[in-house]
């Protein structure tokens, strides 16, 4: 390997809440302070300078008079993606499918006889949001994410109190492909962000011992997609046998009688492939301001002893956007065949099935999302003079995640169709029902001061997945990663630090065929979402994180 439809509106918008949002959490917390990733995240009851706005604002009570801080944070990252076929791989008796499959198309046979022994669908590039262009931008090859952030404190002399304000990043994640890439059926291109531009704070010192603090953050949240369609399902293997051998002695000899007792299916210029390519489909959502507050609390009776905690709010929002499809030629051409007989016509109607599938559809579409409450607590204790240990616990409601609603601005003739297989979908809504949980983790943390400028750290966070084992896939090339860290702070002088860190974040997963419902489940209720039914799937995910924080007092 390499390091670096239902219909396809339906599937689209499931890729673009599921799995979208799901990358999100791959993304938490890396790039909000470089110094807190290389203690593993256990920062709660020893929050890092202004980033305590977003880690715990009580600890904004450290920063005397007036300071600024302004870090920079580069990530690469490799994204491995491998398919293969295990024994007896087939979907309705055929599979040559060419994706995994070496036989040239005019062999005569259903089944592959040579067998590729992987395929690799690797991520190519980082991709980013723009919101200005408001479209997804490529990076290239080999360019790695840089992520800027920027904040100030004031403690007025002789105060209790202290104020801040800070612009940071709580997540930010994309990847993109060429066309063509294997890969492409679950995202040409991803990207997720939430970015806090304004987040004013306010802590107090109660007494020698304790401190409380408050942080409200002002967010501009967006996701986008394009991704390649198709559905090796059970359903249209039925639909190709009944075009390659029913329909076949009818092409040029068909009349009203065969086009009643076939309800004009035969009447299609292209039948349909479980393994052809369904279409291309386009969503981007937006929500410029989503805001939500931190409180925090932090108790140190003694100079060796401290504890922390933080409660991060939700953030409901209304995200609105666009969405483009470009439907496959097959699929058109089935509907038209169908609408082409009077028998035909009728089944349709009494479906509700649509009259006609354009070649391209587009619109407006909204949401509602709620990005995950967090709840951390921590301690921090000094085992020796000059070592300390940090360890938190850390709890994220993604169980918030259990259903998300899509509505449109029209009918949509895909939302026709599906309405028939689930109640959870209108001709102009669906929601979607996705069963996330809400996990615990841990972080630890040591920090060596080797004299009185010159201090080192390492930490350790295994973060556990929130998607469950039966909805693993490969546009969330993660289910559980442990991240490593190590940095160094060099002070100047008195009023002036110079951080330098580096982070590891890694995970493999495993799904094997016939697993998960978002990747590779077979039967015929896997319509909406399993791209790779049938197919053993593995993922290999590493990022690299190297920053630089400078911190000044004036």
């Amino acid at each position: 390997m390499k390091n670096i439809r239902l219909r396809p509106l339906v599937t689209a918008i499931f890729l673009t809440g599921c799995s979208t949002q799901a990358f999100a959490h791959l993304g938490l917390n890396l790039s909000v302070d470089i110094r807190s990733l290389t203690m593993g995240n256990a920062v709660t009851a020893d929050p890092p300078g202004i980033s305590a706005i977003h880690f715990n604002p009580a600890g904004l009570t450290k920063l005397k008079g007036l300071q600024t801080d302004v870090q920079g944070i580069i990530a690469d990252f490799s994204v491995q993606r491998e398919f293969s076929a295990p024994v007896g791989y087939n979907v309705f008796g055929y599979s040559d499918d060419p994706l995994i499959c070496n036989d040239t198309a005019d062999n005569p046979s259903n089944l592959c006889t040579d067998y590729k022994d992987s395929v690799s669908g690797d991520v190519e590039y980082a991709s980013l949001y723009v919101p200005i262009l408001k479209k997804v931008v490529d990076l290239g090859p080999g360019w790695p994410v840089l992520a800027p952030t920027g904040g100030v404190s004031y403690n007025p002399p002789g105060s209790k109190f202290t104020f801040a304000t800070a612009a940071y990043a709580p997540m930010v994640a994309g990847f993109g492909a060429e066309d063509g890439n294997p890969g492409n059926y679950m995202g040409q291109q991803i990207a997720i962000e939430r970015i806090t531009y304004l987040s004013p704070s306010i802590a107090y010192q109660v007494n020698d011992e304790l401190s409380i603090g408050a942080s409200v953050g002002m967010s501009y949240n967006a996701m986008a997609l394009k991704t390649d369609l198709r559905f090796p399902n059970e359903m249209i293997g039925v639909l190709r046998m009944i075009d390659e051998s029913v329909c076949a002695p009818f092409r040029n000899n068909s009349n009203v009688i065969t086009d009643l007792l076939l309800f004009g299916i035969c009447n299609a210029d292209e039948g349909m492939n479980p393994f052809g390519k369904f279409g291309k489909m386009e969503v981007s959502l937006e929500q410029s301001l989503s805001p939500s507050y931190n409180l925090g609390l932090m108790w140190e009776p003694t100079e060796e002893f401290g504890f922390g905690m933080v409660y991060q709010s939700s953030a409901k929002m209304r995200m609105k956007g666009k969405y483009f499809i470009d439907n496959a030629n097959a699929p058109r051409e089935l509907i038209k065949g169908l609408n082409s007989s009077a028998t035909g016509q009728i089944l349709a109607a009494i479906l509700g099935f649509p009259g006609y599938i354009p070649p391209t559809e587009s619109g407006l579409i909204a949401m509602d999302l709620e990005y995950p409450a967090h709840f951390q607590a921590g301690i921090k204790y000094k085992v020796l003079p000059d070592l300390q240990v940090n360890f938190d616990v850390g709890w994220t409601d993604f169980k918030a995640w259990e259903k998300f609603k899509f509505e449109f601005d029209r009918q949509i003739s895909a939302l026709k169709i599906a309405k028939l297989l689930s109640n959870n979908v209108t001709d102009q809504s669906l929601a979607l029902p996705l069963g996330f949980k809400s996990p615990w983790s841990w972080g630890i943390g040591v920090e060596y001061s080797a004299n009185d400028r010159l201090t080192l750290r390492a930490g350790y966070e295994p973060r556990a997945s929130s998607i469950p084992d039966d909805k693993r896939n490969t546009m969330v090339p993660i289910n559980n990663a442990q991240l490593y860290g190590l940095g160094l702070t060099y002070r100047f002088d008195e009023d002036t630090d110079i951080d330098l860190s580096a982070g590891y974040l890694r995970s493999k997963d495993n799904i094997p065929a016939n697993t998960s419902s978002l990747a590779n489940q077979t039967g015929v209720d896997n319509l909406l979402l399993n791209p790779y039914a049938g197919l053993n799937v593995k993922t290999k995910t590493d990022v690299i994180i190297l920053g630089i924080n400078y911190r000044t007092r004036w």
